[in-house]
């Protein structure tokens, strides 16, 4: 590790929080054994992101502003396992805000020291092998806000590529939407089955065991789709990977 960094803080996002705390547990452990200070700002909430999807801005902007001040107390860089959220945080809130006398230099501050969990460890500490063991056979879905909203093209690659034991198999379309997309999943959700279902048809022929990932949310939603199928896939962000038998 090449940076001065010395703490940083966490934005679990609501779904880790409340589906998969396995995943933030392993985000802090990776964290930790880089030799950093986790700090869990207790009162942070949700992003905001569905309700600016749904177009309610104005109550988006009060959760902007209220997670701006949370995040705040500290000059830490903010670590967040998840795509989505990180681009709601980084790109969103400066827009959002950008005509607030006071919220808008606040917004660019945090945007500017907040990065996606993989992001974080390759481009800003300069890790990509962390001493990974693992014996999955995976195959790497990469989600949409990840992908096209931050560029992670080629981090959370780097990183499976030095995990040691795994078998990686192509996965066709892989830069493909799983046809979640938050609120769209549920507004136009047979747009949003009839994409899932051509995900996981390319996810059964790729003949991998399980599927990585960088957004639990994707995961989540694929996952879904593999157990109504009577799939044995599993699904775990990249972060279980990353930290298993280390």
């Amino acid at each position: 590790m090449t940076t001065h960094i010395k703490t940083v803080q966490l934005f679990v996002t609501c779904l880790v929080d409340k589906f998969f705390p396995d995943t933030g547990f392993a985000v802090v452990d990776i964290l930790e054994e880089l030799g950093l200070t986790v700090e869990f700002p207790l009162d942070q909430t949700c992003c905001g992101q569905p309700a600016f999807n749904a177009g309610f801005w104005d109550d988006t902007g009060a959760m902007a502003r209220y997670t701006i001040d949370i995040l705040s107390q500290s000059n830490a860089p903010v670590v967040i396992p998840s795509g989505s959220c990180g681009d709601m945080i980084i790109h969103h809130y400066v827009e959002l805000l950008a005509d607030d006398p006071i919220y808008a230099a606040k917004a660019q501050a945090l945007s500017e020291r907040t990065y996606e969990f993989t992001q974080f460890l390759v481009d800003v500490l300069g890790v990509t092998d962390l001493k990974s063991t693992a014996t999955d056979c995976v195959a790497y879905h990469a989600s949409c806000h990840g992908l096209r909203g931050l560029g992670l093209i080629n981090q959370p690659q780097q990183l499976l590529d030095q995990v040691e034991g795994i078998e990686q198999k192509a996965l066709a379309g892989r830069e493909e939407c799983c046809g979640f997309g938050g609120l769209f999943a549920v507004k136009m959700s047979q747009i949003s089955g009839a994409i899932l279902q051509r995900k996981l048809e390319n996810i059964e022929a790729s003949g991998a065991e399980t599927i990585v990932g960088t957004d639990v949310s994707c995961l989540m939603h694929i996952a879904g789709g593999l157990q109504r199928r009577g799939s044995s896939i599993q699904v775990k962000h990249i972060a279980d990977i990353l930290r298993s038998e280390r």
